[in-house]
């Protein structure tokens, strides 16, 4: 018997080893085949061609046949991409809108190098290096490009300033400008903290600890954690992020493929939250990164999840660098949550997602998948989303059902609200009607607003939009061809008002008041307090 399974065993290794000749092989003859036909194209077509456009079309069509999250990106594109996760670029440190082919300045970078030259909010850049980029149709990207430069660089810049008859020239030495993937952090009520997270970034773990620790300075005792429209990023970040949450040796992910082994990341049980309530907050945007934190939280049942269910990108890239620059995302694993589940949506070609409109083109029924979800009533009504049996599988420490098959379903379900959004009102906010109009108030009236104001608090319980301010509004969406729809604009006007204050806030202060101001209307934010404050959270996890 014993030889018998030693003979069995060197036929297999026998079998595997001719496997994996033949695969080789197969390999080497496709490679074969696709140069001859690059070689043979470029030296014997009838007119001259470009190789190197052939050769990104070829590998940008071989990798739309695997996943939606395989791509090709070429040298400046992938420069653009890793700027925000890398957590900083190089330019002069300005917050911008453009308003009327103008380049206004909202906030200077507090630190950065234009605000160290004396260049202030409400300030218009007209000329950059003696080149008008006011009033002349120039594009923001190529605006920007004129911006930036290498750290240590000198720009002359020319600046209209209110109330200040003559250009202002200023010259700025370019700088290491941060980037931050944390939009928001405060006491949203005395012992609960709110963390907002918008990517996760280099710099996104030592960003949220450094809060964390802020807040806790202040009393906080739970948390609330805000990845509503966060598409991910960096793995290590998420990792980090959930190691904050979880004990020793806990689980956090796990990633699987046909090349790639199972690797597991663990907890080391040194995070600075790992006692106190937990509330992470998620939509269908929340997608990647976001879905580990969150599947880790919910299958180890250390917090509440409270939202919709989330995208469900589960799939592993590794970036491949190339000579010039560009790069190929291939996918190489999958993404499993501790409790086994896999994160990744259906992406099979032959998957139906819309039974009434099955697309051949699996991709595009991929991307259309969110739409389905609202045309099915899955943003809307809980009852709407069905999940297999097979889907099932239990939480690591209460076992509580949660289900696979694709994103992360909430404990708690809130529904989008649909019932402010009006055709109207997104006109006016696909228009710039909205930031415009806030702007102009903001340019006209900062003074007076930081005169009154000294602090925030001041501001969000005394400051109102008048119906001067809406007329402005309405008046502005008129010019914008946006024809008043008065029922529409009544069920939008509290909305309005709000996202009004709150752009007002964010020009006075930041980024962190603005979403103090939405967070009042927000029906997520609201379900989390209550799930806080009514004992909801014991429901649901008991402990």
């Amino acid at each position: 018997m014993k030889m018998y399974r030693i003979g069995r065993t060197m036929w297999l290794l026998a079998a595997l080893v001719a496997s994996s000749l033949l695969q080789a092989q197969d390999a080497r003859e496709a490679l074969r085949k696709l140069q001859m036909a690059e070689i043979a194209i470029s030296r014997l077509y009838v007119d001259s061609v470009n190789e190197n456009s052939l050769v990104e079309e070829a590998i940008i069509q071989m990798l739309q046949q695997l996943d939606p999250h395989s791509t090709y990106n070429n040298a400046e594109e992938v420069k653009q991409m890793n700027e925000p996760l890398q957590g900083g670029f190089e330019g002069i440190g300005v917050q911008f809108q453009m308003v009327e082919d103008t380049l206004l300045v909202i906030q200077p970078v507090s630190g950065g190098p234009s605000e160290k030259v004396g260049i202030l909010a409400g300030d218009r850049i007209v000329a950059v290096n003696d080149t008008a980029i006011a009033g002349v149709k120039m594009g923001t990207e190529e605006i920007m490009s004129r911006l930036r430069g290498p750290k240590g660089t000198k720009v002359q810049l020319s600046i209209l300033r209110r109330g200040v008859a003559d250009i202002l020239p200023f010259t700025v030495v370019r700088d290491k400008i941060p980037i931050y993937s944390l939009d928001a952090a405060y006491l949203i009520q005395p012992a609960v903290g709110y963390i907002r997270i918008n990517r996760f970034a280099a710099t996104t773990g030592e960003e949220f600890l450094q809060a964390l620790k802020k807040l806790q300075q202040q009393g906080m005792r739970d948390l609330i954690l805000d990845l509503q429209g966060n598409g991910g990023g960096y793995l290590n970040a998420a990792i980090d992020l959930a190691n904050e949450f979880l004990e020793a040796k806990q689980l956090i992910v796990y990633t699987e493929g046909r090349a790639a082994r199972r690797s597991e990341f663990l907890a080391h049980g040194t995070g600075q939250m790992r006692n106190g309530r937990l509330v992470v907050l998620v939509d269908e945007y929340s997608a990647s990164a976001s879905e580990i934190v969150t599947g880790a939280v919910q299958d180890w049942d250390r917090g509440v999840v409270i939202g919709r269910r989330t995208f469900g990108k589960g799939l592993v890239q590794r970036p491949i660098d190339l000579p010039d620059g560009s790069m190929i995302r291939l996918t190489v694993a999958r993404y499993y949550t501790p409790a086994g589940r896999c994160i990744q949506k259906p992406y099979d070609r032959t998957a139906t997602l819309d039974s009434k409109a099955l697309a051949a083109d699996g991709t595009l029924q991929y991307n259309r998948e969110l739409i389905d979800r609202f045309n099915h009533g899955e943003m809307i009504h809980a009852d709407s989303i069905h999940f297999a049996d097979s889907l099932k599988v239990k939480t690591r420490r209460l076992e509580r059902t949660v289900y696979g098959g694709g994103g992360i379903m909430p404990d708690i379900f809130v529904p989008m609200d649909t019932a402010r959004y009006t055709d109207y009102h997104r006109h006016m906010v696909a228009r710039g009607v909205v930031i415009k109009a806030t702007t102009s108030y903001i340019e006209r009236h900062r003074k007076a607003l930081q005169s009154r104001y000294k602090k925030f608090a001041s501001f969000n319980n005394q400051f109102q939009i008048d119906d001067a301010f809406l007329a402005e509004v309405r008046a502005l969406a008129e010019r914008e061809n946006i024809p008043f729809n008065e029922e529409q604009y009544n069920r939008s006007l509290p909305l309005i008002k709000v996202q009004l204050k709150a752009l007002i806030a964010r020009d006075l202060w930041d980024m962190s008041e603005y979403y103090q101001v939405m967070n009042s209307v927000d029906p997520v934010v609201g379900q989390a307090l209550k799930v806080l404050n009514e004992g909801g959270y014991e429901a649901v996890l008991p402990q």
